[in-house]
């Protein structure tokens, strides 16, 4: 097997003297394909940041192999000193990087190129952010949760994108469709170790299970020896204190064991409070229109929402998601059509930016209002710091003010408090943002024990497949059309996902150039794409450099001498002319498609 490019081994880093990395590995090796997982807090964006030489171990061996290029992408991109989203994105780039890609990445995730960095938005700042490490093209794309605040038909390009990159991605992501989709190793980070597993995230939740049920038997085969210890030294430790001090020694140091083991992490149980039954039709609309003037954002829409309905609203950003809620709820008025609402509706709310939320209120408050220390829960009266334990707060959390929250943790409170207010309708605009798995697990379990009806707006495939019994999705132009079933059905209906939609709405764009889109004929695009046009621009320059290249390195390798005067020299040549050969072989595959594809299009 070749070596490594990059290879961190037996890392450890503290904050604040509690540990985090306690002996955690990581090795990358050429085109990887690595998911890395773990709850929140486990430290999976902190050896992100190791990796990319953003902050320093306390300890541990770091290999990088020499000439290895290493993009990173953060959760906050940071801004600072660059006029234009153009300026940063392009910031950076070698003499062998072609700084045109930066404008069409920049096109293909919906900005200009000329917008102030400071104003942007969070999913502007991601989608920003994505377009300077693609441009950059690196040996290694350190990815820590890139689809967040993207919307699905972003997201779906996304997917397309990373699927061509030539070089090893390793990603952190709760969204489990493009971690299936991608990954062909996993990383586990748990209780400040690392764990592999030489396959894809697919496999991932039945091996760990696997893995835990292991420990809780050790753990329980400890638990059994410590009591016989304990039975031993009742009986008998008077008599024998001074000849069995060794074994009084051995009890202490199993307690020990069993003190600093870190249980399993265990889940929490989510329970949302219930108000009375609402009527058996949440909503009506019929021939619904809403147009701001400038085209209908909700263009004749026919739907009605029952009692235990679980409702899936899917779409790009600004097509209207937020406006078909509130259309829904009568808490905007339609322009024509009728909305009818049910009776006895009890809303609970949870919004996509939090804005609920004030940065002056401390956990306890944002939960009870200020009211008190208790609150009822599923027709249960909960003692306040029962109920943050069980969305992973610590007791001592509950007089922390909000603003000192992290994203994750906001996402949390947030969905702590939206749960607690009794109702029978839940509007729920985004709830996976910054949650880790295993909470989207507990919460996808909650909406299935939830008595009421759930409106739910949301860019994770996987959870609109576990969740929602249908899917109204965005077609273009005001239209909306509601599918059975979760998000896979809609697709297998449709024919196409989000990403198509995009397309028809504006120029056409494509991560591969080599591969035209289809139109809704089935026949092919009738022109190139504008990344298309350049790849065939630049392939032949590209192609010369790597043909002079290889010539050169079949010429030292040709050297009799070599291999007795230098063997590492000879193996890392030959190593290199081997990754040569074969970036050459596929620039040259391209170009020939991408060629074909220019002349049928100019025979038609």
């Amino acid at each position: 097997m070749a070596p490594p490019i990059l290879h961190l081994r037996d890392i450890h880093l503290s904050f604040g003297g509690t540990p985090l990395l306690t002996g955690v590995e990581l090795v990358v090796q050429e085109r990887d394909r690595i998911c890395l997982v773990g709850r929140n807090g486990s430290g999976k964006s902190t050896l992100m940041k190791i990796a990319a030489g953003v902050i320093e171990a306390d300890k541990g061996d770091i290999f990088r192999q020499p000439g290895t290029t290493i993009a990173y992408l953060s959760q906050e991109p940071d801004f600072t000193g660059f006029e234009t989203t153009l300026e940063f994105v392009t910031s950076g780039l070698s003499d062998g990087h072609d700084p045109y890609l930066g404008q069409v990445y920049l096109e293909q995730l919906g900005l200009r190129g000329d917008e102030d960095p400071r104003t942007l938005s969070g999913g502007e700042a991601r989608r920003c952010g994505l377009a300077r490490v693609l441009t950059l093209d690196p040996d290694i794309l350190l990815l820590d949760e890139p689809t967040n605040h993207l919307d699905l038909a972003a997201i779906e390009w996304l997917e397309g994108e990373l699927k061509s990159l030539r070089g090893a991605i390793v990603m952190v992501s709760h969204d489990r469709r493009i971690l299936e989709n991608l990954s062909k190793r996993t990383v586990w980070l748990f209780q400040g170790l690392s764990r592999s597993l030489d396959q894809g995230f697919k496999n991932f939740e039945t091996w760990r299970e696997k893995q835990l049920a292991e420990w809780d038997e050790a753990r329980h085969q400890l638990n059994k020896k410590i009591a016989r210890e304990m039975d031993w030294l009742h009986k008998g430790v008077t008599a024998r204190r001074k000849r069995n001090q060794g074994r009084l020694r051995a009890l202490n140091e199993l307690r020990a064991q069993r003190k600093a083991g870190r249980q399993t992490s265990g889940g929490a149980p989510m329970s949302a409070s219930d108000a009375d039954m609402s009527g058996k039709r949440v909503a009506d609309l019929k021939h619904v229109v809403k147009d701001y003037g400038d085209g209908p954002v909700v263009d004749d829409l026919s739907i009605r929402v029952m009692r235990g309905d679980r409702l899936g609203i899917v779409g790009p950003n600004g097509a209207g998601k937020t406006t078909m809620i509130r259309l829904m709820l009568g808490e905007t008025e339609a322009s024509s059509g009728e909305v009818t609402l049910g009776t006895n509706l009890h809303i609970a709310t949870l919004d996509q930016k939090r804005e609920k939320l004030d940065p002056t209120w401390t956990l306890a408050e944002a939960i009870t209002s200020g009211t008190g220390d208790t609150v009822e829960i599923g027709g249960e009266r909960r003692h306040i710091m029962g109920y943050l334990q069980d969305f992973l707060f610590t007791p001592e959390q509950a007089r922390t003010p909000v603003s000192r929250l992290s994203g994750g943790e906001r996402g949390r409170l947030a969905l702590a408090r939206a749960l607690a207010k009794a109702s029978n309708l839940m509007i729920l605009d985004e709830p996976t943002n910054d949650l880790d798995i295993e909470t989207l697990d507990l919460l996808q379990e909650m909406l299935g024990n939830y008595a009421g009806t759930v409106i739910l707006v949301s860019h994770d495939r996987d959870f609109l497949d576990r969740t929602v019994t249908s899917v109204v999705a965005y077609e273009g132009k005001g239209k909306w059309v509601e599918y059975a079933g979760g998000y896979t059905d809609m697709v297998e209906q449709r024919g196409k996902g989000l990403e198509e939609v995009r397309e028809n709405q504006e120029p056409a764009r494509r991560s591969n150039t080599a591969k035209p889109k289809k139109g809704k004929s089935g026949g092919q695009s009738q022109k190139l794409s504008y990344k298309q046009k350049h790849a065939l621009e630049v392939l032949p320059g590209k192609i010369e450099a790597l043909e002079s290249e290889v010539a050169e390195l079949q010429s030292r390798l040709a050297d009799p001498d070599f291999y007795n005067r230098d063997p590492a020299g000879y193996d890392s040549v030959t190593q290199q002319l081997g990754s040569a050969e074969t970036s050459l072989s596929e620039m040259e595959e391209e170009w020939l498609e991408l060629e074909m594809l220019r002349e049928e299009i100019n025979a038609g």
